[in-house]
């Protein structure tokens, strides 16, 4: 009869093998990982990757990330035709003693993101609202099928 430590999962039954609980993977920082004397990792990137959302309407590109913590003066958009660019920076305002740390899991630092778009847009008709910390930019497409009449006038 197999006790409740014995006792073996669905998948060390499919595979023939026994899990140790016991067994810790051993922790090594990665290569542009370093520990401080804290024993907490840091990256050593000076900018984290931004995440964001991009999907399109019939009219616009339409981005959107969340910046909590960060004012909308201290962010930088950039349009260009095929990509956009935002940076920014989220200061770290409180002072505790490292050693009063039990966990510490936010970012705070420079952040960029630059994104070729799928469409082309144009640069200039851009909307670009923050509410509650979610940025959302919506850039209108570049109307292919729009055709303009012109007069000829004489002179």
């Amino acid at each position: 009869m197999e006790t409740k430590k014995d006792k073996r999962s669905f998948f060390e039954r499919l595979t023939g093998s026994r899990i140790d609980e016991d067994y810790e993977e051993p922790k090594t920082p990665a290569k542009n990982e370093k520990k401080n004397g804290n024993n907490w990792i840091e990256e050593e990137n000076e900018e984290a990757e931004l995440s964001l959302d991009l999907y399109q309407t019939p009219t616009d590109i339409v981005i959107q990330t969340m910046v909590a913590g960060v004012k909308p003066e201290d962010l930088e958009l950039s349009i260009a035709r095929d990509m956009v660019t935002i940076r920014g920076k989220r200061e770290e305002s409180r002072i505790i003693d490292e050693d009063n740390f039990f966990a510490k899991e936010l970012y705070w630092g420079r952040f960029s993101r630059t994104i070729s778009l799928p469409v082309e847009v144009e640069p200039e008709e851009v909307e670009a609202t923050e509410k509650h910390g979610l940025v959302t930019i919506k850039i209108k497409k570049v109307d292919k099928e729009k055709k303009n009449s012109v007069k000829i006038r004489s002179i």
